[in-house]
């Protein structure tokens, strides 16, 4: 196989005047070809149909063909700028270079810290074309980067990432950047009320925690908070989960992650932004020290949850986020986690459902459309709220029915988010990982980073 390729697309006058070649990509059931001429490796796409041509199209195409050149060993290839721009004309040039930048190094991606024999190959891209195409690349790795970061987060093992490392994890990727982090100990969750983290994180040998990643941008902007769950591994405590391999629950910190990666590209861009992410870490584990089914907690807002089941423990940890984020001020909160199995349920593996400010919801659905974090408006149903009652505390932090899980779960969240605040809620559970497809690779996907760094510059305009 030869060390470099050039991709081309249908359309291009050295494949037009080869009759054999044109009609062998035509009569091809593949989006792309990958072939020898002349001795040269070429990589020729089809041109998508016009109601086809999407940024996401760039992406997955892209993602597909870094993967297939790399496992090829193929040293380098080189697409040109006008090619990209003819083939997708629908679209914007500049954003189709980022688009296509982006899929081609996430498609890269592999999680192989503990393959024992296989080596990662990654098929270098070069774009060629104006003066002003190296700061759309630039865009395009910076997106990639940040989030092949949130899915080196999720892939991780727990004996690796939990309540004591992850921590440090944080302080020493922002080192050196504009990004101030701050961590709360378990003495410090004591002193701050944090009774949430401190009760789910209870049966661990590793002490909860909470971080604070603050970056500002501009501090004229609307103070934005970024919510997100970090439970390192969750294996239901008491509520002991059942299943014949819960390794993917090392994944139940997606939360997390998204809102990492997600200050990790602002930080990258220069964001003109003013944005705090809250991180609660802590890992759900069953001992004779673990919250007990029933036992309750008392939040800093004078609020009482009945625990009704430990495995209900994401909204537990959310809830104290969304405190300190009132504490803060914050104009716009975004919370995400991997809350509910229903919202899988509801909405399969391809949208995260969004709860909360309908005009907010419909505009982050739109950015999702754009940039691949596909997401969908849920409705919080007033009358389910019942379900949460408790017998001898404010609430339950379960569902007393069978039904509605996802919105019940939201309906929780909302009880501590400040009447002063707009608030999104994102449950991520059924996007969390992925099969290979595109510039999507059998891992974590990453969810989340893309979609909150794109929404908190969107409400910061």
């Amino acid at each position: 196989m030869s060390n470099q390729a050039t991709i081309l697309f249908e359309i291009d006058e050295r494949i037009e005047a080869n009759e054999p070649l044109k009609k062998f990509v035509q009569n091809s059931s593949k989006p792309y070809s990958t072939l020898y001429n002349d001795g040269e490796l070429f990589v020729v796409v089809k041109v998508p149909e016009e109601k086809s041509q999407t940024y996401e199209k760039v992406r997955m195409t892209a993602g597909s063909i870094a993967r297939e050149l790399g496992n090829y060993k193929v040293e380098k290839s080189s697409i040109n700028e006008e090619a990209l721009s003819k083939a997708f004309h629908k679209l914007q040039t500049g954003a189709v270079v980022t688009a296509f930048v982006e899929g081609w190094y996430l498609g890269s991606y592999k999680f192989l810290t503990y393959k024992s024999k296989e080596d990662y190959f990654q098929t270098d891209l070069q774009v060629d074309g104006s003066k002003n195409t190296l700061a759309f690349v630039e865009n395009g790795k910076n997106r990639a980067e940040a989030t092949a970061f949130s899915r080196d987060l999720m892939n991780e093992i727990p004996s690796v990432l939990n309540p004591k490392t992850f921590p440090a994890i944080l302080e020493r990727e922002f080192a050196g950047t504009a990004i101030e982090v701050t961590i709360f100990d378990k003495e410090e969750l004591e002193k701050r009320q944090m009774n949430g983290v401190l009760t789910v994180g209870r049966g661990s040998v590793h002490a909860p925690a909470f971080a604070e990643l603050e970056y500002r941008g501009d501090k004229t902007k609307p103070l934005v908070a970024l919510v997100g769950k970090g439970v390192t591994f969750d294996t239901g405590g008491i509520s002991l989960k059942k299943g014949k391999d819960l390794s993917n629950m090392r994944m139940d910190m997606g939360g997390a992650a998204a809102v990492a990666g997600a200050m990790k590209l602002l930080e990258k861009s220069k964001a003109k932004v003013n944005v705090t992410a809250l991180i609660p870490i802590v890992e759900n584990m069953p001992d004779n020290t673990s919250v007990i089914p029933g036992d309750v907690i008392r939040y800093k807002n004078g609020l009482t949850v009945q625990a009704g089941n430990t495995d209900a423990e994401g909204r537990l940890i959310l809830a104290d986020g969304l405190i300190r984020a009132g504490e803060l001020q914050a104009e716009y909160i975004i919370d995400i986690a991997t809350l509910t199995g229903a919202i899988w349920s509801a909405l399969g593996s391809k949208l995260a459902g969004v709860f909360g400010d309908e005009h907010l919801s419909a505009e982050i659905k739109n950015i999702g459309n754009e940039n691949g974090d596909f997401n969908w408006p849920m409705p919080l149903v007033d009358a389910y709220d019942s379900y949460l009652a408790s017998d001898y505390a404010d609430f339950n932090n379960t569902n007393s029915k069978t039904e509605a899980s996802s919105i019940v779960a939201a309906l929780f969240l909302r009880r501590f988010v400040p009447e002063t605040c707009k608030w999104l809620h994102v449950d991520m559970a059924g996007v969390m990982s992925s099969q290979e497809s595109g510039y999507y690779t059998k891992s974590a996907t990453g969810f989340g980073a893309r979609l909150l760094a794109d929404f908190t510059q969107h409400i910061s305009k």
